[in-house]
């Protein structure tokens, strides 16, 4: 779990508290439930009618992941690739099939099915490559639905205070009372920005990151498995896969080990 999102947000709202007390406001000058029901509200319908219901719902879905931003070691998976790799150098490629019911990962999993079954390289390539794909795309459709909402939030907000300056003209005969309502009319200004910037466009900017983390693992899984399926050594394997990710630690995993297994056996 990668709480940077829900850190990042508590400490922005910190930020803004800290200047309230800091400048001696009352947070209650911002609490308003008029301008925040329409920023929030609007915002979010303006967000659906710009796209579908599907959409939506799968911006909705996608919202947990946000939060909890599992990502997953790198190293990990690429330690599990080059184990495969090791089973059916030893074993031949029809023993991997005895692992698909264990791994977890739907791609690893459809992956280790295929080879069993003896799919073609290039067939192969191409299902797995698709698969990615559609992945990826899902994934871009949440995140521009967060990103959208950024977008729309600051003009909503404008609106509305808009709407709340037309109201105040009608005090123009009672100047004792333009000061607060003037101060409440900009409160849904605030909240337009506020909300952009603090939630909707973090929101967004986040799953779009994680979608790139999720498509790069992705594209280790296909490029380890196919190197698997030609046979090639288990550290040839390794040395690819961490080629791809440079992020990678290569003193860790057991592919390192093995590595310095075969340096050491070389003195």
């Amino acid at each position: 779990m990668d709480p940077s999102l829900l850190i990042g947000i508590l400490l922005a709202f910190g930020g803004l508290w800290a200047m309230i007390q800091l400048e001696g406001a009352s947070i209650n000058a911002l609490l308003l439930p008029a301008p925040m029901v329409l920023v929030f509200g609007a915002t979010i319908a303006i967000g659906i009618a710009g796209g579908t219901l599907r959409d939506a719902a799968a911006a909705v879905r996608a919202l947990p992941r946000a939060f909890v931003g599992k990502t997953g070691s790198t190293e990990a998976l690429i330690d599990t690739v080059v184990g495969y790799a090791e089973k059916a150098r030893a074993e031949g490629l029809l023993a991997l099939e005895s692992a698909v019911a264990d791994e977890k990962d739907p791609l690893l999993r459809h992956a280790l099915q295929s080879i069993a079954d003896g799919t073609d390289a290039e067939d192969l390539r191409v299902v797995l490559e698709d698969r990615v794909a559609t992945v990826a795309a899902e994934r871009r459709t949440a995140s521009r639905f967060y990103s959208a909402l950024g977008g729309y939030a600051p003009t909503v907000g404008i609106v509305g205070t808009v709407v709340s300056l037309t109201h105040v003209l009608e005090y123009l005969d009672k100047p004792d009372q333009l000061g607060p309502l003037i101060a409440a009319a900009f409160v849904a200004t605030l909240w337009g920005l506020l909300s952009a910037n603090f939630i909707w466009l973090p929101i967004g900017t986040r799953l779009q990151r994680l979608a790139e983390i999720e498509v790069d693992r992705m594209t280790l899984v296909t490029e380890g498995m196919l190197a698997v399926q030609a046979g090639n050594p288990p550290m040839l394997v390794a040395e690819r896969l961490r080629a791809l990710a440079p992020e990678s630690k290569p003193g860790r995993g057991r592919a390192k080990a093995a590595a310095d297994e075969t340096a050491d056996a070389g003195v």
